[in-house]
Order: C-alpha cells, then sequence, then structure tokens
C-alpha cells in the first residue's frame, strides 16, 4: 500500500477539539500494541500493571505542570463538567449552608440550577442582562462569608469571555475550568476544588479530572452514592470501577506533549499569540466584525463575534469551511461566528483565519 498525505483542515471545534498532531501520531503508533504489551490500551485491564502506569504517569505529569501540592487529591473521572454540576453540591453543600454563584454564561447558570436541587445557593453576580458579554469586576461580587463555596466558570465557550484572574473569595473556591484548564498557569492553592472536562485542552472526550483539597473530603455525606463520593473516589485511586481508559491515555500523551514545548508558560504565550491575530483582525475592520464580549473579558480561548447581518454571518461560515477552515459556527442560541483556539490549535490556523476575515470584509464590506 502506497502511503498517502492525510489532508488535515483548521479545526475551531468548540469541543471536542484539536489534538496535538505528535499526540494523534503517537497514538497510532500505539494502537495494536501499547509497550510490546501485545494489546491496544483499549483492550488492557484497568487492573493491570501496564495501565496502573499509565494513569499514575497522568497524575504525576498533571501535578508538575499546575504545581499540585500533596494535600490535594487527583481524581479521574466520567460524565463531564456536566455530571460535576450535581456531584459538586452532593459532596460539599450539606444541609445547613448555601453557595454563591458567579453567572458569566450558561455553564454557570446550569450549574447554579444543579446545585439549587441538593441544596440552597444564590446568585452572588450575573451578567445576563447584559448579554453575558464581560466578567465582573471584583467589587461587583456580592458574596457570602458563610458560603459552603464559591463557584465560578473560568471561561464562556459560548460568549468568548474568560476570566484572566480568580475572584478574591473568603470561602473555598471552585471552579469550572473545561475549557481553559492547561491553557495557562495558575496558583492551585487558591482553589479548594478545581474540575474539567479534558477534550479542549487535555486530551480527548470522555475523562474529567478533578482537583481537590483533601480537607473538604471531610464534608463528604456518609449516604452519597458510592460512583458520586468524591472521598470515595480518591481513596481508590480513580480505579473504583472501569475508568475512562483511553482517554485518559490520551490525557496523558497531552500532559507530555505540553512538557515537551516548555510547560504551561510557552503555551500560554502562544494562545495570547493566536487570540491575539484573530482579535486584531475584529479591532481593524471598522466595525464590520462586532465582537461580543467586552475587550477586557475577551477569552484567549473562544473568540465571538457577528458579521451586520444573519445572511453574512452564514455566508463567512459556509466559505470558511470550503477553505478548510472548519468548526467556525456561533452556538446555536447565540449565533454569529466562533473561533476556538485550544492549545493544540497551530499558529498557522488563526493566521488563515485572520487573512481570511481581512479577504471577506473586502469582499463584502
Amino acid at each position: 500500500m502506497v502511503a498517502t498525505e492525510v489532508k488535515r483542515v483548521h479545526n475551531f471545534s468548540a469541543g471536542p477539539g484539536v489534538l496535538p498532531v505528535p499526540v494523534l501520531e503517537q497514538a497510532q503508533a500505539e494502537m495494536l500494541s501499547w509497550h510490546d504489551t501485545g494489546m491496544s490500551v483499549m483492550e488492557m485491564s484497568h487492573r493491570s500493571a501496564a495501565f496502573e502506569e499509565i494513569i499514575h504517569t497522568a497524575e504525576v505529569d498533571l501535578r508538575q505542570l499546575l504545581n499540585i501540592p500533596n494535600n490535594y487529591k487527583v481524581i479521574f473521572l466520567q460524565g463531564g463538567a456536566s455530571l460535576q454540576f450535581a456531584m459538586l453540591p452532593m459532596n460539599l453543600l450539606g444541609q445547613v449552608q448555601s453557595a454563591d454563584y458567579i453567572l458569566t454564561g450558561e455553564w454557570s447558570q446550569k450549574a447554579y440550577k444543579e446545585a439549587k436541587k441538593f441544596g440552597q445557593a444564590r446568585v452572588a453576580f450575573s451578567s445576563e442582562a447584559s448579554g453575558f458579554n464581560r466578567v465582573p469586576a471584583q467589587a461587583e461580587l456580592q458574596l457570602d462569608p458563610k458560603a459552603a463555596y464559591t463557584h465560578f466558570t473560568s471561561n464562556n465557550t459560548i460568549y468568548g469571555t474568560e476570566w484572566l484572574t480568580e475572584p478574591m473569595v473568603s470561602t473555598p473556591l471552585v471552579c469550572d475550568a473545561s475549557s481553559d484548564i492547561m491553557s495557562r498557569p495558575l496558583d492551585i492553592n487558591k482553589y479548594g476544588l478545581l474540575y474539567g472536562g479534558a477534550q479542549k485542552n487535555a486530551g480527548a472526550a470522555g475523562a474529567t479530572m478533578v482537583v481537590i483539597r483533601e480537607d473538604l473530603l471531610e464534608r463528604v455525606p456518609a449516604n452519597l452514592a458510592t460512583m458520586l463520593d468524591y472521598k470515595l473516589q480518591a481513596e481508590k485511586k480513580s480505579l473504583y470501577n472501569t475508568p475512562p481508559t483511553y482517554s485518559i491515555y490520551i490525557m496523558g500523551l497531552v500532559l507530555k506533549w505540553l512538557q515537551s514545548i516548555g510547560g504551561l508558560p510557552e503555551i500560554e504565550r502562544r494562545n495570547i499569540q493566536k487570540s491575539d491575530i484573530v482579535y486584531q483582525a475584529i479591532d481593524r475592520s471598522g466595525g464590520f466584525y462586532r465582537g461580543h464580549a467586552e475587550p477586557t473579558s475577551r477569552s484567549r480561548m473562544n473568540v465571538t463575534f457577528k458579521l451586520p447581518n444573519e445572511d453574512l454571518d452564514k455566508k463567512f461560515a459556509k466559505q470558511s469551511t470550503s477553505l478548510g477552515l472548519d468548526g467556525l459556527k456561533g452556538y446555536r442560541t447565540v449565533g454569529g461566528i466562533r473561533a476556538s483556539l485550544y492549545n493544540a490549535l497551530p499558529l498557522e490556523a488563526a493566521q488563515a483565519l485572520a487573512a481570511f476575515m481581512d479577504d471577506f470584509r473586502r469582499n463584502n464590506g
């Protein structure tokens, strides 16, 4: 069989997102036999020494990249961030306290609604009135100093806003970091619990990482369903039942790739460079492209904008797809255009998008 060159598009999908080519190539090379075991990771027992090496190495590398200290547990789970919307209050809210939720988009709203099913929750801030176009200033937060925890979503994929500094709170800070985790350094000591699905910046769909401070595990009630118990999952080292083995394997490869390029400081530099290129195309368009997010709240991960009318939005999406710029159509409830610039998206993709934006504006403005 004659080898043929594989055609790859510039993948701006909001998730699952683009993966590093070296990761895909290594997974391809190891598909039939991982490290001479004679079997694929998909086939091996999660109780085997081989898989224990895979999951242990993934945790070690995650700890190194995020500088996670020993008083935090790392758990690999299933169900995505959406399961965490319920699992979090089930484990940490309790019967007598309330939790604070900062609402900056659809996913934080969903987390808040789930929490109310299991106890008391209150809104500490909402930007819904302005179309979720910004994250709040510290002075705008109406925080309860007795709250069980304060929850926020660090990056808002639908509306294109991002927190680049954490809110300052006196209660345990909880973050849904699904769409910007591993995209920049952060101080894990500021958090009580950090969670996120892997499928945007850290791996493939199916695996969810939870980083939780040990003292919070003492809050876990005794009568929880076994699979939803943080304390038990931590004690069993994510191996109480069959975990998402292949997704954890891919996550491990992505973590190794991040280390090989210089870690989170380097990936942050690349992400800033890519997002600057696209935002500059918006800013020089004279209003032809209208960004949704306020400039001070702009996301490095998801650039959202609209054109002068819906017909041009559709034309832009269709033409860009035909040129190999895939996944740019905006979220179904918002419309417009959304360019997701996750870790593995190469600089050339952002440059190609900006060039197309300039050409499209000249031809349709």
